[in-house]
This record gives C-alpha cells, sequence and structure tokens, in this order.
C-alpha cells in the first residue's frame, strides 16, 4: 500500500509534498517565520555543505539542525551525492571518486574524505527524518561503460550506508517507529536498463524508498520521464518515490501520476530571487485545474507596464505578497533592488508549489 503520510519529528505529513532546498540550513531571503507562513511542510537540508562548514560540534549543542535554525517542520538531509560530485567532474575542487568514497583537496596540504559511512553518521548528528544515501552520481554525458560503473559504485555504497545505518541504530538503541527514513538513490543514467538493475539491486538490500538519482533531463531539455516510470515500475508498492530534484510544475504533475509522492528542488526560489514568478492562470484558488496543459504562467515585475498596476501578482494565491502588496509596488523593489523583493518573491514561489501539492492531494482523495 503506498504511503499517505511522511512521518516527522513533528507530526505526519500528508502525502504529496513539496520540500524546497535550505541547503546551507536557510532558504536565501527568508527566515523560518516566512517559510511557516507560506505553509510549507518540510525542507531539504544538504549534507556535503554541512559537513564541511559546521561539522558535528556546532550540531551537538544545538541537539540538531532543526534547532539550530529554530525550525519545527519535516527534514530530509540529502547527501550531496550531485554536489560532490558536480564540484570534482567541474573542477572547481581538487578531488577524484574512488571505491572508498570522494577524496578532496581543499588546498596543497590538506585531504579530507567523505566516504558512505561518514555522510550516514553526520545525517544522524543533523537529526533529519529521511537520510539519503551517498551515490556516484551518473553524469549526463557517460557512455554506457561509465554509466555502469557510477551504477556499481552507488550499489555498493547504499550496501555500506544501510549497514551503517543499522549499526548506529542498534548502538543507540533506536527502536524502529522512531528511526527516520533511509532512502536508495538510482542512478544509470539514460540507460533504462541500468536504471531497473540499480532499482532492483536497492530494493535487495532494503529501503524506505528510491529517489530518482542523476540529471533528469534529456540532451534535448525535455524531462526524462522514461527513467522516471522504469524507478517507479521497479519499486514496492509501499516504498516512496522520491524525485530529487525534480521542480518544475508539469513534471511534478507527470512524476506524481506515475506514484511519485516526494519532491524537492533550488528552482522556486532561485526563480523567484531572479525576478521569476509563478502564477496560476485561474481567477482563484478553487479554480485551479492542474490536469489542464498550460495552468500556470510567469510574471517578470521589470516590465515597465507593471509599474502603475494597482492589482496583486495573482488572484489564484494566499500568500502576503498577493494579499498585502501589488504588482507596482514589488516592480518597484525589484527596480531598486532591495532585499525584500526577493523576499516577497520567494515567498509567493513557495506558497505556489505548496497549492500544488495541495491540489494534488485533493486529486488522490478523490479517486
Amino acid at each position: 500500500m503506498k504511503p499517505k503520510f511522511f512521518k516527522s519529528r513533528n507530526g505526519n505529513i500528508p502525502l504529496p509534498v513539496f520540500f524546497p532546498d535550505a541547503t546551507r540550513a536557510v532558504i536565501r531571503s527568508i527566515d523560518t517565520a516566512d517559510l511557516e507562513s507560506t505553509k510549507t511542510s518540510g525542507i531539504l537540508v544538504n549534507t556535503f555543505h554541512l559537513w564541511r562548514e559546521l561539522g558535528e560540534g556546532v550540531l551537538e549543542k544545538f541537539d540538531g539542525i532543526g534547532n539550530f535554525m529554530d525550525w519545527r517542520g519535516a527534514i530530509i538531509s540529502d547527501s550531496g551525492g550531485f554536489q560532490v560530485m558536480s564540484v570534482i567532474k567541474s573542477g572547481v575542487m581538487k578531488g577524484k571518486i574512488t571505491d572508498q568514497g570522494v577524496i578532496f583537496f581543499p588546498s596543497a596540504k590538506k585531504k579530507i574524505i567523505l566516504t558512505p559511512e561518514k555522510s550516514i553518521q553526520f545525517q544522524f548528528e543533523l537529526k533529519t527524518d529521511m537520510v539519503i544515501v551517498l551515490d556516484d552520481f551518473t553524469d549526463p554525458k557517460s557512455d554506457r561503460k561509465a554509466a555502469k560503473i557510477s551504477v556499481e559504485r552507488t550499489i555498493a555504497w547504499a550496501k555500506r550506508s544501510k549497514t551503517e545505518f543499522e549499526r548506529i541504530c542498534k548502538d543507540k538503541k533506536i527502536a524502529k517507529n522512531k528511526r527516520p527514513y533511509i532512502l536508495g538513490v538510482v542512478q544509470g543514467g539514460i540507460f533504462l536498463d541500468l536504471r531497473k538493475y540499480c532499482a532492483e539491486e536497492l530494493v535487495k538490500i532494503g529501503f524506505d524508498g528510491l529517489g530518482y538519482g542523476g540529471w533528469p533531463m534529456t540532451g534535448d531539455g525535455k524531462f526524462d520521464l522514461d527513467s522516471a516510470k522504469t524507478i517507479a515500475d521497479n519499486a514496492p508498492e509501499d516504498y516512496f518515490l522520491y524525485g530529487l530534484g525534480v521542480g518544475k510544475p508539469d513534471d511534478i504533475v507527470d512524476c506524481a501520476k506515475l506514484g511519485y509522492n516526494i519532491f524537492d528542488c533550488v528552482l522556486p526560489t532561485r526563480d523567484a530571487r531572479h525576478g521569476r514568478l509563478y502564477v496560476y492562470n485561474s481567477k482563484s484558488i478553487s479554480d485551479i485545474d492542474i490536469r489542464k496543459p498550460g495552468f500556470y504562467s510567469f510574471y517578470t515585475p521589470e516590465k515597465q507596464k507593471y509599474f502603475s498596476d494597482k492589482s496583486p501578482v495573482s488572484l489564484a494565491c494566499d500568500c502576503l505578497l498577493c494579499k498585502k502588496y501589488s504588482k507596482g509596488y514589488l516592480a518597484h523593489l525589484f527596480k531598486i533592488k532591495d532585499f525584500t523583493a526577493g523576499r516577497l518573491a520567494t515567498i509567493h514561489n513557495l506558497r505556489f508549489y505548496g497549492i500544488i501539492m495541495e491540489k494534488l492531494r485533493e486529486a488522490l482523495d478523490r479517486k
């Protein structure tokens, strides 16, 4: 039976759900009070960045990342596999990927190693509600041979991660109903047989869900729905299906039809800071129909025609921006580059995504 709730330390959250990326324990331009006002249920933090920047000492004093940032909603900790691979494969940071783990060289005299075990250990220090195993991100440019290597390494790391997870739970005497969820990540790139093989092997190890890993776009810029479907087809009925980094509204709706019930992405918050707001093409929240093509559009406040516009950004939204301010005022804030522009736009975009989840849940309830 498909899970209907995401269990967190602070209560059960109905599915599907969207977790905006609070990569470094903050969503840029807003605080937790703003976040709560958008009716956002949970956030995603990044293990790799927080491991490098905070370390365990700070987290011990605050008893977890939730207390550190004063967030009472659910929290998922991403292993940072995407970030790890991108900084090395792009040459931003010197390092190499080995079967042991990921080796970084921040300077000529310093070497640090992130292993699957260390990733799990640190995620327990974060005290999140779902931990994600360290995976070897399949580069979208990989040929079949390279993709196979990343899949085999992902499976091997997943086994080590699960073993470490069980060890910690045993040592800390954490009862099964008090443990965080643990998620395996499916790699394989565009090679559907490798995706299938990876999913099957992860299921043998035993997880609470499977994540759509890797780059979710095809070479022509379209969403790779075939890979998403392959993962869904090979997941047990009671597993969570997590669209890691899946953030375009249309893609979320399509994945939800396949059974995906958790999503995260930087898209709504990053777009907001750059003056790209998501707007439903409806006159009220009750009129929104996410099944219709073109159910939303983009609003960019820098256009001259908006500077004297007294209307709200959206009639189908109940966020702070839409209830209190006009298009004209938001256009002015972006023009003068005031921080408030990014704050209000971020609040709006997060509420937009919250409404998508509400509409998806309504559709499931009607079935």
